[in-house]
């Protein structure tokens, strides 16, 4: 709350309360009673002077030529002229009304009474209407001054804070992008200020957090999948050895290690089952890339020498060197493990894009499975009896979506192709 706000409408209250009991006090509302002794003594005279003509009257009224109104009775109270309609004319209503009784006298015998009007009850009545008058005043401007500073404290204090407690709750709900709204003219202008860069320094805090989860999540669904393409080598290797080996314990030796083999691909598949089920996205960062650099790939990834036709034409294309060489070895490794068959790659230009086509002759899915088999988590019917976590497919549309290219899967002369296009330059 500002001082200096609150300091002014204090002293405003009290010096209005100061003059208000100095007012009252001193009797500024009171008047005066006038004393008209002198005109009552000289109209006595004059009513004396001309009581022969005044005697004859009844209840005349005239109005008066004197500061105060008069009734003239005679003798046995009877009104002979009066110069107010609401005055008394009889001697006891006068004097209920503490009015002025002079009795008039001629050749020294009474006549008759003169009563004077009292005018402190009007003035008694004109100074309590100036004195609610100047309460009114006084009340009007308190409840001015309150209303003000009611505003004041409702504008300033109030409804910021207001603000700051909504604030608060969207903060502890997770709202961490939403600013605060800024009046360094309020009270708690400065503390709405480091309100809201603490929410930044939370924002900020929080992303920082996610990219570090991120980046670990990624690095281990990257390890947990670059790992199964050797472990499978080792496997095949093993295969072959089986078949060559001359001595028992040899085979024996490499059936130890094709068992090892085994429980590191399950151990690694369940790792990698549980890092993707979290993972939100994976990083891709496209560069400039030679086509050449895609035969590399192929012939890397054929390990089991089943790459009967390798045809890529000649292009610069824009793509993650490391994700498309995954997304090729996923294919492969995919052929070899539900067709087994002889691998065909070719490719052509569509577009703005190089079209790259792995097709086998391993018979195919079902038709209504194609687009299953795309979706996370999710494997055909010839599955069955295979080791897999369903997520080669998905993980390669993603990463070739992300290059700006695509990937897509259908059966064609008794096999299965996958079509993979990627972006020119």
């Amino acid at each position: 709350m500002r001082t200096r706000y609150f300091v002014i409408s204090l002293i405003l209250l009290i010096l209005t309360g100061i003059v208000g009991c100095y007012v009252m006090a001193t009797g500024a509302f009171s008047d005066t009673r006038p004393s008209y002794t002198t005109q009552i003594n000289r109209l006595l005279l004059e009513i004396e002077a001309d009581w022969d003509d005044i005697s004859l009257l009844s209840e005349e009224s005239r109005n008066s030529s004197e500061p105060f109104d008069y009734v003239i009775l005679d003798r046995d109270s009877k009104c002979l002229l009066y110069t107010d309609e609401d005055m008394a004319r009889s001697i006891p209503a006068a004097t209920s009304h503490y009015d002025i009784i002079r009795n008039i006298e001629k050749d020294g015998e009474l006549v008759g009474t003169l009563i004077v009007n009292n005018s402190s009850e009007k003035a008694e009545h004109i100074r309590d209407i100036r004195a609610a008058i100047f309460i009114a005043v006084v009340v009007l401007v308190m409840i001015v001054a309150m209303t003000g500073y009611y505003i004041y404290l409702r504008k300033r204090v109030i409804a910021p804070f207001g603000k700051m407690k909504s604030m608060a709750t969207r903060v502890a709900a997770g709202d961490l992008d939403t600013p605060l709204q800024m009046d360094k003219e309020n009270v708690f202008g400065e503390f709405t200020e480091a309100f809201d860069i603490m929410r930044e320094e939370l924002k900020s805090s929080r992303e920082r957090e996610e990219n570090a989860v991120r980046s670990r999540k990624e690095l281990v669904a990257e390890l947990s999948h670059d790992i199964k393409t050797p472990v499978a080598s080792i496997k095949a290797m093993a295969d072959v050895m089986s078949l060559t080996a001359d001595d028992e314990n040899t085979r024996d030796t490499i059936a130890a290690i094709n068992s090892k083999a085994d429980q590191i691909d399950k151990l690694i598949s369940n790792l990698f089952h549980a890092t993707l089920e979290e993972l939100e996205q994976l990083e891709v960062r496209s560069d400039e890339l030679a086509s050449s650099e895609i035969v590399a790939m192929v012939r890397e990834a054929d390990y089991l020498h089943k790459l009967a036709v390798l045809d890529i034409k000649e292009a610069v294309i824009s793509a993650d060197p490391l994700r498309l060489e995954q997304v090729i070895g996923n294919i492969i490794a995919n052929s070899y493990k539900y067709a087994g068959t002889a691998i065909s790659v070719t490719s052509f230009f569509e577009q703005e894009l190089l079209v790259l086509e792995f097709a086998d002759k391993g018979g195919g899915v079902p038709e209504e499975e194609l687009e299953k088999i795309m979706q996370k988590f999710a494997r055909g019917s010839n599955a069955a009896g295979k080791d897999g976590s369903g997520l080669g497919l998905y993980i390669s549309q993603y990463l070739m979506r992300k290059m700006g290219g695509d990937l897509t899967c259908f059966n064609r002369d008794g096999g299965f192709v996958v079509r993979v296009s990627i972006r020119l330059l």
